[in-house]
């Protein structure tokens, strides 16, 4: 008999980590006759940090993914790469005194390394990375395409400006006042600046969530980050004696108005129009470019202090509903529109310059937003919408009803007043149905050394002119003084050799952009590259694309829901129509893992703050299969857990004794036949394991597989006894090593190829199939009630009729001794489940 080795994790991945990578075990699948599927996760940012037993939340759970369907016959694209330009690495880079070059190189060999140490199954032979030219050159050639398209423009504007990274940061990036990247406070500052103009596909972008398989929560962050509004325009005229000259705004006459009584307009939009005869004030961004014009005298100092201040806040801060509405009176008045009474025009912030046209109609009777704001400031409140059941009503109507106090249209429903109003502005001038959104061009434009310079060459005599596109890439030039110097412009306007240029156009001397592009640009196609990482003759190969993509399930954190999600789908439809791929989503099917948080102190894993446990920590002490296993065990996918050194005793557990029952098989008599009727329950428990594992693989609920797998060994100790030798012991362990493959990949393909016997890896062995039948009870225990009271157990066939069931029912001792002898009115059957007799 051979005696039993004791399980040593470190001796077994150090003997089969060579032999799969001479194996190329990971190597992406080319069987035609095989399916196809895609698994991506989001693309790493690599910082000096590495990794964090956190990031393996998401890195282990998609190569469970990938071996499982590998193992049920698919060729499997699961590729992994670096976003490595942005702001971190430039900041790491100036305050380490190294080149940002050579720090993205050194943070991604540890992340490859790391990955490779929990045995992450990507192919590397597919690496990118967006800093090598032979990357970046192709986002260049994106951004040519959206300028070609009109998508890509510049504009002067005032942007959120960063002074510790010294950039300008989009909308996206500013959160609660604070840059995201280092949570410094952000300023204003006018620049000119590169766009995207997304908006141009806000509706796509929109009506498109319908059809992809991602979580609620991240298409709700969407479609209000999109914010599309249908409503009404409404027009104010506006009259102020104090004016001596000012500008028409959007009026019949083209001419400058030099009158002192010239009238000029303001227009608000409103999703509630039936509310308009409730109008007690209008509220105007601070930057509307009427409010310099429009004040009085008297509000000048005021109105100039407010927009100060307004202008140190976010447009989050701006319009949350957690603190209290501010504004200040401009001294003038508008008329409305059918009514021709005076309505004063107040400045608020919580008004937005970018949505509708910066300026709203107060109705604080019917807004909770405006309500405040009225009480706060003493101003009118006018009820004109009732509930249509005439019940009272406290404090602010938000609802639809029957409008009174509303001339003609009093008695009217708010559907039918909506309608009936606009329609009469419309033929008045004075207003017309319109559709607004939140959304905003994407700001691309970094004045930031790293990243991929924007390819455009400024001319005296041309203007802006786009390099052609077979002098691709424009080169990111070589410098040691890659620092902000402080005056908002990038680093790279100080290298004259590399700006001064000639303009591709006319041949004279031009000046090369300066800005890079926002690190966003290169994960926004990133995920069509890694289907043909090393084509030179384009972006992608279109041959390859249609083959890999869409992604088929795309896994990351719920942190980029109006970010890169949101860009990504962006170009991939501006692809679409330029005719370069024949899909308009990118990602097919989105899934978001939970955040792992430290047992230090329950918050997520930070250098910072000194609370990150490593995968090397945990794989020296334990093993890859046992860092694994805990992953994943700790929680559902995507839900937010705690790191639990206690699972890791337990993890460490399941290995052992899964090893050392492998081994008892290797000790036993090759053959012997076992107990007929135990090996037929054997037999039914294996079918119902791999149903059910197969059904969590599905389904991401790999904690659940863990269990499910458990609960399985702890029955193959049960039956050892009687069955350890037989032909249905070796299958049952078999499907063991098969089922926990994907998720301790050492210990199963040692108990396989060592144990077991098998010459070829348990990797690259289909996944265990079941029969229907052998997963359902021979057998199936029910309760019997009477009159709704359980009085008896009954065991049956699982197959037993409705007529069985009812006839065995009837007959149990203790039911026929609460019946007594009292007629049945009727028996109800749930199948499998129950019987209740009423009598």
């Amino acid at each position: 008999m051979t005696k039993q080795t004791k399980y040593n994790s470190q001796a077994v991945e150090e003997k089969w980590r060579p032999v799969w990578e001479a194996q190329n075990l990971y190597q992406t699948g080319n069987d035609p006759h095989k399916p196809d599927t895609y698994i991506l996760d989001y693309f790493p940012y690599p910082s000096g940090a590495g990794l964090s037993v956190g990031h393996a939340r998401n890195y282990v759970p998609t190569c469970i993914a990938t071996r499982y369907k590998r193992m049920q016959g698919y060729n499997v694209l699961h590729p992994m790469g670096w976003d490595a330009f942005g702001l971190p690495a430039e900041n790491y880079a100036i305050q380490h005194h190294i080149h940002p070059r050579e720090s993205t190189k050194l943070f991604a060999d540890t992340y490859r390394r790391q990955m490779q140490a929990m045995e992450c199954a990507y192919d590397w032979s597919r690496e990118v990375n967006s800093t090598y030219p032979n990357y970046y050159k192709w986002t260049q050639w994106f951004f040519l395409l959206l300028h070609k398209r009109g998508l890509a423009y510049r504009a002067l504007g005032s942007q959120w400006w960063c002074p510790t990274c010294q950039t300008i940061l989009a909308n996206e990036q500013v959160e609660q006042g604070l840059c995201w990247r280092c949570d410094s406070e952000v300023t204003k500052k006018e620049l000119a600046q590169w766009y995207f103009k997304i908006t141009d596909y806000a509706d796509r972008l929109l009506a498109d969530l319908d059809t992809v398989n991602w979580p609620e929560n991240i298409k709700a962050m969407q479609r209000n980050w999109i914010g599309r509004s249908e409503g009404t325009e409404v027009i104010f005229e506006v009259k102020n004696q104090q004016i001596s000259q000012i500008e028409k705004i959007e009026t019949k006459s083209t001419e400058s108005a030099q009158s002192v009584d010239e009238k000029f307009e303001i227009r608000t939009f409103t999703t509630r129009v039936d509310t308009l005869f409730g109008v007690t004030f209008i509220a105007i961004a601070p930057e509307h470019p009427l409010v310099g014009q429009i004040v009085s005298e008297g509000q000048k100092t005021a109105v100039s202090h407010y927009i100060e201040q307004a202008k140190r806040k976010t447009e989050i801060d701006r319009t949350s509903t957690e603190k209290v509405q501010t504004g200040v009176f401009t001294g003038a008045y508008a008329t409305h529109p059918l009514t021709s009474q005076p309505v004063p025009i107040w400045v608020a912030d919580y008004v937005l310059p970018g949505y509708g046209s910066g300026a709203v109609m107060g109705v604080p009777a019917h807004d909770s937003r405006d309500f405040a704001f009225a009480q706060t400031y003493d101003l009118p409140i006018v009820p004109v919408i009732e509930p249509e059941d005439g019940s009272d009503v406290e404090g602010c109507f938000a609802g639809y009803g029957r409008l009174i106090n509303s001339a003609q249209f009093t008695g009217q429903t708010s559907q039918e007043a909506m309608a009936a109003i606009t329609a009469v502005l419309q033929a008045r001038d004075q207003g017309q149905p319109q559709v607004t959104y939140k959304l905003r061009d994407w700001l691309i434009s970094r004045q930031r050394y790293w990243g991929a310079p924007i390819p455009i060459v400024h001319c005296p005599e041309c203007g802006p002119v786009p390099v052609p596109e077979d002098r691709l890439p424009v080169l990111l030039p070589e410098t040691d003084n890659f620092a902000p110097a402080g005056d908002g412009r990038s680093p790279l306007a100080h290298i004259h050799d590399w700006v001064n240029t000639t303009c591709p156009q006319c041949g004279g001397p031009a000046q090369r952009e300066t800005d890079t592009m926002d690190g966003f640009a290169c994960s926004s196609w990133y995920f069509l590259r890694f289907a043909s990482p090393h084509y030179d003759e384009g972006p992608f190969d279109p041959a390859a694309v249609q083959r890999w993509l869409p992604v088929d399930t795309y896994v990351g954190g719920a942190e980029h829901a109006v970010l890169h999600l949101l860009y990504a789908r962006f170009w991939t439809k501006v692809m679409a129509d330029a005719g370069l791929i024949d899909f308009e989503e990118p990602f097919t099917e989105l899934r978001n893992q939970g955040v792992l948080m430290s047992p230090l102190d329950g918050r997520r894993m930070s250098k910072s703050r000194g609370n990150v446990i490593t995968p090397d920590e945990v794989i020296a002490r334990h093993g890859t299969d046992v860092l694994r296993l805990n992953v994943v065990f700790l929680g559902p996918f995507d839900g937010d857990v705690v790191w639990d050194e206690g699972g890791i005793r337990g993890m460490t557990r399941f290995v052992e004794r899964f090893w050392n029952l492998a081994q008892e098989k290797m000790n036993a008599a090759a053959q012997r036949r076992g107990d007929m009727n135990a090996e037929a329950v054997f037999e039914r428990a294996r079918h119902k394991i791999i149903k059910r594992i197969t059904q969590e693989m599905e389904d991401f609920r790999f904690n659940t597989a863990v269990a499910g797998l458990m609960e399985y060994l702890n029955s193959l100790y049960d039956f050892r006894d009687q069955l350890i030798g037989t032909d249905a012991w070796r299958e049952a362990l078999g499907t063991m090593a098969r089922l926990l493959a994907p998720i301790a990949p050492f210990v199963t393909e040692e108990v396989w190829q060592t144990v077991l016997g098998n010459t070829e890896s348990v990797h690259l062995q289909a996944w265990p199939d079941y029969d229907e039948a052998l997963t359902q009870d021979a057998e199936v225990t029910i309760v019997v009630q009477v009159n709704g009271k359980v009085r008896d157990r009954m065991t049956v066939a699982a197959d037993a009729t409705v007529a069985m069931m009812k006839e065995t029912a009837v007959t149990c001792p203790n039911a026929q001794a609460h019946i007594n002898g009292q007629p049945i009115r009727k028996i109800v059957v749930v199948p499998q489940k129950l019987v209740n007799i009423v009598v």
